[in-house]
């Protein structure tokens, strides 16, 4: 499925001009990127929502994404952890960075 989207937006971008020259955020789509090719097998937005979440800052919300990345064997660098961090912050959680 992660990769049927990736396939869509990559043609959408090729068959429309203006999609191409918008320029994204770059780090929201790199951690768009890695959170949906690695976490949103096991994640669904659900589990973002819930009352009894971990991440309840910007610092624990790094924390968890820190946590579940070397859980998953992942190996990302603090930089993909921070994207992925953000990306999640800038859909889910809006907290101060």
């Amino acid at each position: 499925m992660t990769r049927k989207l990736i396939i869509a937006i990559l043609f959408n971008w090729l068959v429309n001009p203006a999609a191409a020259s918008a320029q994204p955020d770059i780090n929201v789509t790199h951690g768009e990127l890695l959170y949906s090719t690695h976490c949103i097998a096991c994640h669904s937005a659900e589990i973002h929502w819930r009352d009894k979440r971990l991440a309840t800052d910007w610092i624990s919300l790094k924390a968890q994404v820190r946590r579940w990345q070397k859980t998953a064997g992942l190996g990302w660098r603090e930089n993909e952890i921070t994207l992925v961090a953000h990306y999640l912050n800038t859909i889910h959680y809006h907290y101060p960075e």
